[in-house]
């Protein structure tokens, strides 16, 4: 009988191994049918504030409180007689802990001028894409994440030049697959041909109503984030944001928590 009984137990014993090891070969799949992300913008001045005084600390501070996973930004010295040989996106980037890309609009006073982004991930590859202007030369960064593509730029302030930008600014993200992002200062206010224009490619993420410019006294919008087109994927903003902000710089910083579905 005893021995019956320790047959039967050891049998049960081997059935609930034998169950247990079938369930974990088979890995649960979870299905992403979304992502969030928080994106700034902020036309940073080269970190001069409204008082004149040249402060990376103040702009650091401002997004970290902010504490998005990508900035762009607008008026970078690198290495210029005027920022003392500062690279000034990579002050931000250590102050903030992301990680930089930048693009050289033009050569300036010994450096570079142009436009830069931070990310807290650290990006899997960028490049640049010349814009026109013609007070001076603009351009197009790109800058590609696991999930997601993130575009910052900087318009001319000829409305000719603007409006070229946006067809070769949208066309430059005409190979990408994952959701593409597009942040700066366009210097175009929301009823301007520029903003119509762009409205056929791109999606606005932010409150165009919302003034950024001028910091101090702000009278109009010309700073954006802005989701592009697309079928297989949309664009819901959950949260945006002009910070008041009236000393850092002579912008406001914008930002947008966005939700992306994927269809």
């Amino acid at each position: 009988m005893k021995k019956f009984a320790l047959s039967v137990i050891t049998g049960l014993i081997v059935l609930i191994i034998s169950a247990t090891g079938c369930r974990s070969t088979k890995p649960e799949i979870e299905k992403v049918n979304s992502l969030r992300v928080k994106i700034l913008s902020y036309n940073v001045k080269n970190c001069v504030g409204m008082d004149g005084v040249i402060n990376y600390q103040r702009v650091a501070d401002i997004i970290n409180r902010i504490d998005p996973e990508i900035v762009a930004l607008q008026e970078l010295d690198s290495a210029t007689q005027r920022s003392n040989g500062v690279i000034v996106l990579n002050e931000l980037a250590s102050l903030t802990n992301m990680f930089p890309s930048y693009s050289a609009s033009i050569d300036y006073q010994g450096g570079k001028y142009g436009i830069g982004v931070l990310t807290k991930e650290k990006p899997l590859g960028w490049k640049v894409v010349p814009l026109p202007g013609r007070e001076e030369r603009r351009s197009l960064l790109i800058v590609e994440l696991d999930k997601i593509i993130i575009g910052c730029t900087h318009f001319s302030l000829n409305e000719e030049d603007r409006l070229a930008s946006v067809y070769i600014v949208s066309n430059a993200f005409k190979n990408y697959s994952k959701p593409v992002f597009l942040a700066g200062d366009l210097n175009s206010v929301p009823e301007s041909m520029v903003i119509k224009s762009i409205g056929s490619y791109w999606n606005i993420l932010t409150n165009p109503s919302f003034p950024t410019i001028p910091s101090h006294n702000p009278g109009k919008c010309i700073d954006y984030i802005l989701g592009i087109k697309a079928t297989n994927y949309s664009f819901q903003t959950r949260q945006t944001i002009v910070e008041q902000e009236p000393v850092a710089s002579d912008h406001l910083p914008v930002w947008a928590s966005i939700e992306v579905r994927y269809h």
